[in-house]
């Protein structure tokens, strides 16, 4: 069955080799048919449209293991279970590789993750969150009496819809329009697979959640009391956080496994096969402070306690009296 890929990219988007990212989609459908140009053109500055290729769709909130990634110096995708890797993260800082300036902190911490077993285990923990997400799918398939035919996906948007790849940004559900009925409706994907231990936390400013608006132009909204307040009020992200540490107290399943636990978390794979240094800011929700941590600290922060904003909404939270902690 083919579901939608959180790691595949969007195939109605490619990029040119000069840079340019661009899309291709073709009249709407009118019914069963497509449209005709006249059916289909709104007015003098809006087209209906449907894209041609398949959307994917990246969950909200979470970061799972990597079953593929572009492996370093190659544009394609290479499973993780590939020798490659194996040799890759046994020592991602060896001369041939073309290093980044990385803070030595960041670089030791990253060496007792990796080693000779570092892709086996990273590709043990992806598939076991794949096959997962399918099981859930499945699941709510038979519950809804559906088939691949007839299911769809509810999704939820928060600020940003699409990220740099093309991919809708979504908390993502079985369309069940009734609350209650054939059953009372499950919580996200994105949430059973945290509450299953088998995604970590990953919280992305402005995709903070759904069920609210940030709004970004009011510096009052972000500074840190009021900012803190509202986080604290977000009972979806509370409830994934709370559900993270007991699960990494208790040491019994999915990427806690205390016979083989995750040892690199997705986003490390992906910068470090690209060859670059983190570079979002991180907040320590487990504090009341007005302090930014520097981006190559981030491992410094509990898991569940990280909040991360993207460089170019650093401004922003610095001018709303957040302070940045270089060191």
């Amino acid at each position: 069955m083919q579901l939608y890929n959180i790691h595949d990219m969007v195939d109605m988007i490619k990029t040119l080799e000069s840079g340019v990212r661009v899309g291709y989609v073709g009249l709407a459908y009118r019914g069963e048919v497509v449209g005709s140009v006249r059916q289909e053109v709104h007015d003098g500055d809006t087209i209906k449209a449907k894209p041609i290729g398949n959307l994917s769709i990246r969950f909200l909130g979470v970061d799972t293991p990597e079953i593929s990634f572009q492996y370093p110096g190659r544009k394609q995708f290479l499973g993780l279970s590939n020798p490659l890797w194996t040799d890759f993260l046994s020592d991602p800082f060896a001369s041939e590789w073309q290093q980044p300036i990385m803070d030595e902190g960041l670089v030791e911490y990253l060496k007792q993750k990796t080693g000779q077993d570092t892709a086996r285990n990273h590709h043990r923990h992806a598939v076991s969150a794949e096959s997962a997400l399918e099981s859930e799918v499945l699941k709510d398939m038979k519950t809804l009496g559906q088939t691949k035919d007839n299911f769809q996906f509810f999704l939820a948007f928060a600020d940003e819809i699409m990220d740099g790849y093309g991919r809708l940004l979504a908390y993502v559900n079985r369309n069940q329009p009734t609350g209650t009925s054939p059953e009372p409706r499950p919580r996200t994907y994105n949430e059973r697979l945290l509450k299953k231990a088998l995604a970590s936390p990953y919280f992305i400013f402005p995709n903070v959640g759904p069920f609210y608006n940030n709004k970004l132009e009011n510096n009052v909204e972000l500074s840190p009391p009021t900012f803190r307040n509202k986080i604290k009020k977000d009972h979806v992200l509370q409830s994934a956080r709370e559900w993270f540490r007991q699960a990494g107290e208790e040491k019994t399943k999915g990427i806690f496994d205390k016979n083989d636990p995750l040892k690199l978390q997705g986003f490390e794979i992906r910068f470090l096969a690209q060859r670059r240094l983190p570079n979002r800011w991180v907040m320590d929700l487990s504090k009341d402070d007005n302090i930014l941590i520097n981006p190559q600290k981030y491992y410094l922060v509990n898991l569940e306690d990280r909040f991360y904003v993207p460089y170019r909404y650093v401004p922003l939270f610095v001018d709303s009296g957040w302070k940045q902690e270089n060191t």
